[in-house]
């Protein structure tokens, strides 16, 4: 804050109450609509009350300079009155001056100002310690511009009056005002002392202003105040406060004698630094010193502890602060429920929080907070409830708390929080925006959420980076790479999580082609060595196919974690290359990382696509091992796993042994049941799944379909396919039309499959026609197949399969010129048959065999065992 030109300069001369005014003075004075007090001194000079005194003196236009000539009311000649009337004069300039520093106490600003209005009218000339006790007052009740003019009244400025100022706006938390006055102090030659050096030091460790520091540090040494304890306190407090814990360090041990304040100063610069070693050191320092611990010491070593998460020395330091009786301390008790969340022990910080009698907010807010980050949503939302019916406004931390719980309940919920940041007056802050931002993106709140967002103007990264979060799942996704270019255009520098949030946009989107020009600025920007930037590039270009390119940045990172290897593996099993998911897995075995549920869930699925039993039992039995084979994730990979490794049996024994089951598990032992022609066990399954309450989705329908169509359930098949829309409001996809049409066809109805296919507008779609020609096949319809090979060349000419087909059906009917012509339309198009394969396992590595392919470096050893066999 600035200070305003002069205001009332002059001011402070006293005003006779006998004056013959003269006719410029009285213009002077009726030109100002703000001086009544001014002509009830002209017209009853004697009823001047003090009130009149105020109003002019709180009027900024109030600038009167006038002189006075004082009548004495006594004869000079009495022989003692120069003393008394001195001993009076200062007895009254005493009580004045008590009476001021009794304002400032209590910050009782009327009062102040009334006694300054009574210096004014009794024409009191102020002493240097009246002087000084005006700028306290001012100071004190925070009326800076006051205090300014009230030192620039003074005839006679000394450090004493200079430090008053400062340190009034230091305690309001106005550094940076503070460092101009004490040039201008310097300037005009004042020395200043210590109390004025240890506040200018407070005001640098304010608005940490390291270089204003290290001047006055320089001051301290040249005027030799380095020994004051005050002085060196405040030292070691700004290099702490500024992160310069080596200079703090240094001053701290070359003071002569410590205090708890210096103590508490270092000891909070190593707790904010987040350095545990070091505040375990100075706790156990002050312990040896025997130090009287204060609340502040207790309060900031729990700080310290919190942040590295260190259980044991918090225990302790509670113990300490029961001991000495500050438990329910405000900011003891804050820091224990945030040292005890932060340890992941929510029922513990719950106690220490229940037994504060009248809880401050900041006490609800860091409650709120615990419950929050430990994931007790349901809790934090209850206990918010609690604290507005006791009557406590929240602030914007705990509001923004209970925004983030929002997104697990309901969207009204999440609408009635908003209204209660409306309510309390706090919907311009862009912390709470932000968090509105993303709790409307994740509840599926899109538009809201861009409502909050267009409505701000005064947006940041964070802001811009919340937008994002909605679109990596949602079904707008492809807003993403917008939002993403408007952000550059208005000017703001993307950070790690922008580029997190729009590398899983073009995950979402598989869009390899944007993902890499996200790529080049990551490149531009010097992040593509950071983990988490690095590990987002390797899911979009794994989701996008491009393994080479995932492969070459994941071998470049210096630093992977488990998340990391997690995504590499699971990349590789979404795309068939089982051999490369399992040689990751024991590359991060033997870096020494422990695997977790979806780094097993991961390569258990590369397991499947490589339908190796033995492999995958490795697997399980490691999940075993390391205590999460009975999660949902893994044991659903398990069942997958067992059922496409052809292991029913196993793939049941798991499923029945899963102690919580979702919609996943049901579909793959459903769908397991199906494949391995177990109709009616998938049918039992179905009907157990529903009797659990477990809605079916898409998936499920595709698995008891096909169950219908093993055992040729055709009624029933027709009913489960029409209460996809009637029962569940499930669209049907094209697999669902495909499965009603393989019931059909399989139970030789191919007049109702025609039907049903002119009915649905599924004649443009190839899998429906494969379904029919396999169909075909199956019954010997030559007819039918011939019509269904005939839409397939249409639509799918370069596929070998339906050739191949169509001739094995003239084959079996012994139509071998039909066969001749299907084997020449190949040719002429180009088309060869795709070479059968065999695979065999050989020392846990898979080796696959074409047909006359002799490219494995151990062809000729096969050959011989071959021929040793036959």
């Amino acid at each position: 804050m600035g200070f305003p030109a002069p205001i009332f300069r002059g001011l402070i001369y006293p005003i006779p109450t006998i004056y013959t005014v003269s006719r410029p003075l009285w213009v002077s004075l009726c030109s100002c609509s703000s001086f009544c007090a001014a002509l009830n001194v002209i017209r009853e000079p004697k009823q001047l009350s003090t009130d009149s005194a105020l109003d002019d003196f709180e009027n900024p236009q109030f600038q009167l300079h006038i002189g006075f000539e004082e009548i004495p009311t006594r004869s000079s000649s009495t022989p003692d009155w120069p003393e008394r009337n001195a001993r009076n004069r200062m007895e009254r300039l005493k009580g004045y001056s008590e009476k001021l520093g009794e304002c400032a106490l209590k910050a009782s600003l009327n009062e102040g100002k009334a006694i300054h209005g009574q210096v004014i009218k009794n024409g009191i000339d102020p002493d240097m310690h009246l002087w000084v006790s005006l700028i306290n007052f001012y100071a004190k009740c925070h009326v800076f511009n006051f205090a300014r003019q009230v030192l620039d009244e003074m005839p006679e400025r000394d450090v004493v009056s200079w430090t008053a100022l400062i340190s009034g706006l230091v305690a309001d938390g106005y550094g940076n005002d503070c460092i101009p006055l004490f040039s201008e102090m310097r300037n005009e030659g004042i020395r200043p002392n210590e109390f004025s050096l240890a506040t200018c030091l407070k005001a640098g460790s304010i608005c940490l202003d390291l270089q204003f520091g290290k001047q006055v540090h320089a001051e301290v040494i040249k005027l030799g105040f380095f020994s004051d304890i005050y002085v060196g306190s405040a030292l070691v407090d700004l290099f702490a406060k500024c992160g310069e814990m080596e200079c703090a360090d240094k001053v701290f041990f070359c003071l002569p004698k410590q205090n708890d304040v210096s103590w508490n100063a270092l000891l909070n610069g190593y707790a904010q630094m987040g350095d545990e070693e070091n505040v375990l050191k100075m706790f156990c320092g002050m312990m040896k010193s025997k130090m009287k611990f204060s609340k502040f010491t207790l309060s900031t070593a729990l700080k310290g502890f919190a942040n590295s998460g260190n259980l044991g020395a918090g225990r302790v330091v509670h113990s300490m602060a029961i001991k000495i009786g500050c438990e329910l301390d405000e900011f003891v008790s804050c820091t224990l429920v945030d040292m005890y969340s932060k340890c992941e022990l929510a029922d513990d910080a719950l106690k220490v929080f229940m037994r504060i009698k009248n809880p401050h907010k900041v006490a609800w807010a860091a409650m709120i907070a615990c419950f929050d980050q430990q994931g007790q949503k349901l809790e934090a939302a209850k206990l918010f409830h609690l604290m507005r019916k006791t009557g406590l406004r929240p602030n914007q931390f705990t509001l923004a708390s209970i925004v983030r719980t929002a997104i697990d309940f309901t969207p009204h919920y999440g609408e009635s929080i908003h209204a209660c940041v409306y309510k309390y007056g706090f919907e311009y802050e862009i912390l709470l925006r932000n968090a509105l931002i993303t709790m409307y993106m994740k509840i599926g709140s899109v538009d809201d959420g861009f409502r909050v967002f267009d409505t701000m103007t005064d947006r940041d990264v964070v802001s811009w980076n919340a937008l994002l979060s909605g679109f990596h799942d949602n079904e707008s996704f492809d807003q993403g790479p917008k939002i993403f270019n408007q952000m550059l255009v208005e000017g703001f520098k993307p950070d790690i999580y922008t580029f997190i949030s729009i590398l899983r946009c073009c995950s979402s989107l598989w869009n390899a082609s944007f993902g890499k020009q996200v790529h080049a600025h990551i490149i531009k920007e010097s992040l593509n060595g950071h983990s988490h930037v690095g590990t987002a590039l390797i899911s979009m270009y794994t989701n996008s196919g491009c393994l080479e390119d995932a492969g070459v940045i994941f071998n470049r990172l210096h630093k992977k974690d488990l998340l990391t290897w997690t995504v590499i593996c699971s990349g590789y099993a979404q795309n068939d290359e089982g051999d490369k998911v399992v040689n990751c897995f024991n590359q991060m075995r033997q870096e020494g990382l422990k695997p977790n549920e979806f780094t097993l869930s991961s390569c258990l699925g590369g397991c499947s696509n490589l339908a190796t039993l033995e492999t995958g039992k490795q697997f399980h039995s490691l999940a075993l091992k390391v205590g999460v084979s009975g999660g949902t994730y893994v044991a659903s990979a398990l069942v997958d796993m067992y059922v496409k490794c052809r292991s029913i049996e196993d793939a049941e024994t798991i499923f029945k042994d899963m102690i919580e089951r979702n919609p996943v598990s049901w579909n793959t032992i459903i769908c397991g049941y199906s494949q391995h022609g177990k109709g009616e066990k998938a049918l039992q399954a179905f009907q157990l799944m529903l009797d659990e309450g477990c809605v079916p989705d898409e998936v499920t329908f595709i698995g008891i379909l096909s169950a219908c169509s093993h055992k040729g359930l055709v009624e029933e098949g027709k009913k489960h396919f029409d209460s996809l829309n009637k029962v569940y409001g499930i669209t049907p996809a094209i697999e669902h039309h495909a499965c009603m049409v393989n019931i059909l066809s399989r139970a030789g109805k191919f007049h109702e499959v025609e039907n049903f296919i002119e009915e649905m507008k599924l004649t443009r779609n190839t899998l429906i026609w494969e379904t029919v020609l396999w169909a075909s096949k199956l019954h010997g319809n030559v007819e039918f197949g011939q019509k269904a090979a005939e839409k397939l060349f249409e639509l799918e000419p370069e596929m070998d399969y339906n050739y191949i087909l169509l001739s094995d059906i003239f084959a079996t009917k012994g139509r071998w010129d039909d066969v001749a012509k299907v084997r020449a339309l190949m040719s002429n198009r180009g088309i060869k048959k795709e070479p059968g394969c065999s695979w065999v396992k050989i020392d846990s590595q898979a080796h696959i065999f074409f047909a006359q392919d002799g490219s494995d470096l151990k062809i000729k050893e096969i050959c011989l065992q071959m021929g040793a066999l036959t």
